[in-house]
């Protein structure tokens, strides 16, 4: 996910924080994976927010570029997993730090990599 699908990965994900009220502290969206750094409300799960992210974008995604929807026909475009762990044995500075050292066009605190 590089140059303008990375470019609306990132778009993508942060329609759905904003719908969802779910704050992005950091961001990246990298060749093979995203990471993101969140502040969730108490009435937002976890799994709801990762299969709406997920979801919303492969649809989308699947429409605007025609390359993906022939590479990954019949396919799913994200895995089927996801890690989540929430900040407390690691400072919310370590977490950023690690995310910001994975790409390398930013624009705000969501990065993608070109």
């Amino acid at each position: 996910m590089v140059g303008e699908v990375g470019t609306r990965v990132r778009e993508l994900i942060r329609q759905v924080c904003r719908e969802q009220e779910v704050e992005i502290l950091s961001g990246s969206v990298s060749k093979d994976h995203v990471h993101v750094f969140l502040s969730i409300p108490p009435k937002v799960t976890i799994s709801r927010l990762v299969q709406r992210m997920k979801g919303f974008s492969s649809y989308k995604l699947m429409l605007e570029f025609k390359h993906l929807e022939k590479a990954f026909w019949g396919r799913h475009l994200w895995g089927r997993g996801y890690f989540c762990v929430s900040s407390g044995q690691v400072t919310d500075e370590v977490i950023k730090a690690y995310i910001e050292n994975q790409a390398v066009e930013e624009e705000g605190n969501f990065k993608v990599v070109t």
